[in-house]
């Protein structure tokens, strides 16, 4: 048993001061784990159909990819804490916003709550992988990226379980709405541990530790290399807009799996992606990314592939367990390979290129989810069933895989000619 969790060695030594930025950030994604699983649902229950779902709720990406660039090109060389301060103020104000205008039909209301909501997340998504890279030792950065990652996942977990169990108290009482401003309120326990970060120096930029300061930040951004290095995720990007905002649906259109028994499977799901993610330090010593990044996409793409072709077969209730089984291996399999493929991406492009990259990468997914969603809509009205639409994410998932390995290969050339700063 201790042997499984002798992982947790590796995050002993992360800094507090980005430790306790890294718990606000959990309570962020708890706001955003509950919001992509309930929300759908919830405005399903008042009466918006499928394609003003998909509509609606790429708002909340256009908001983030609207925000991204700018903001990437802001916050180099500067401070970071406050974006933090703003983004746990924001988002639960936001969310609540959501569930008031959606309660009362406001839709225009709604829509312009879902573009601040989903800009509001930009002040902590961006920001956080500069701040670990630069306010902790290199020894920890690839524990401070994991455990960043993992928070979506724990997020995930106790919102999952939360709402299980109030399900299972009173589906009527505590309903999809009490559910989203729950959640949205306690979105403000972020600010709690940021205000304990006390006698923190937060290092502004990564360049002030070399003498040719002036000359480092001088440097012109590599566009050609960011290109190079974010080929990969825009194509990821893309198939999982066009799923992971919709599985919730999937499984309640499909297989009828209402909204207390999807949390639970999301937070089994969750516990999975999390430990996985956890795993990533030890991974990266015994295999190397090499081996491991391709391999669990690989197997990820296999698994959404059987979780889609349920539809075929969903009268037989064996269908809904083939596919709990695929959606719990599909998780953790896709999602270890996030903190993995962010390191070799900012360590690939360089220090004097992180901002922007870390900016362009939230821009992209929300971006691309943006560009699904409006497909996804289309594809609906013209009678695409959730098969067809998840069997598109396989086939961009495996292209996506290929070109990530070969990201890989040219990272470690560039790595044996010296040309991957350290």
């Amino acid at each position: 048993m201790s042997r499984m969790f002798s992982f947790i060695k590796d995050y002993k030594n992360i800094e507090k001061a980005v430790l306790n930025v890294i718990v606000s950030e959990f309570f962020i994604q708890m706001v955003n784990a509950t919001f992509m699983n309930i929300l759908p649902l919830y405005m399903t229950r008042k009466g918006f159909t499928d394609e003003e779902i998909a509509l609606f709720i790429t708002f909340r990406f256009l908001g983030v990819f609207i925000l991204a660039l700018p903001l990437g090109k802001i916050i180099k060389g500067r401070k970071l804490m406050p974006l933090f301060y703003l983004s746990n103020f924001c988002v639960p104000v936001f969310g609540i916003a959501i569930v008031l205008s959606i309660m009362f039909q406001l839709k225009y209301l709604t829509l312009i709550s879902l573009l601040l909501w989903g800009a509001s997340f930009t002040f902590m998504q961006i920001p956080i992988a500069p701040f670990i890279l630069r306010n902790s030792k290199k020894e920890n950065h690839t524990a401070g990226i994991s455990l960043s990652y993992s928070t979506w996942s724990f997020g995930g977990i106790v919102s999952g379980v939360i709402i299980a169990i109030l399900d299972k108290i009173n589906p009527v009482f505590f309903d999809e709405q009490f559910i989203l401003l729950l959640f949205s309120v306690l979105g403000f326990g972020g600010l709690f541990y940021l205000m304990k970060i006390k006698k923190f120096k937060e290092v502004e930029s990564e360049h002030f530790d070399k003498p040719e300061t002036k000359k480092s930040k001088a440097r012109p951004t590599d566009w050609f290399l960011i290109f190079k290095a974010l080929i990969p995720t825009l194509i990821i990007a893309t198939g999982a807009g066009l799923t992971i905002p919709f599985i919730s649906l999937f499984f309640d259109k499909i297989h009828h799996v209402d909204k207390g028994g999807f949390s639970v499977l999301s937070a089994v799901a969750a516990v999975l992606v999390a430990y996985s993610a956890m795993l990533v330090p030890k991974i990266k010593k015994d295999i190397g990314y090499k081996i491991a990044i391709p391999t669990t996409q690989s197997l990820a793409v296999i698994s959404l592939v059987a979780l889609a072709t349920t539809q075929f077969y969903s009268q037989y209730s064996v269908a809904v367990v083939i596919a709990a089984i695929c959606y719990l291996l599909r998780q953790p399999l896709m999602n270890m390979a996030g903190p993995m493929t962010t390191e070799i991406v900012l360590n690939y492009v360089g220090k004097h290129n992180r901002e922007i990259t870390s900016a362009l990468t939230a821009a992209i997914w929300s971006g691309s989810w943006v560009l699904s969603g409006f497909m996804v809509k289309i594809l609906l009205s013209h009678g695409f069933q959730f098969v067809n639409i998840f069997l598109i994410t396989s086939a961009l998932y495996g292209f996506g895989v290929i070109m990530y390995y070969l990201l890989i290969l040219d990272y470690n050339k560039r790595e044996e000619k010296g040309l991957i700063e350290s």
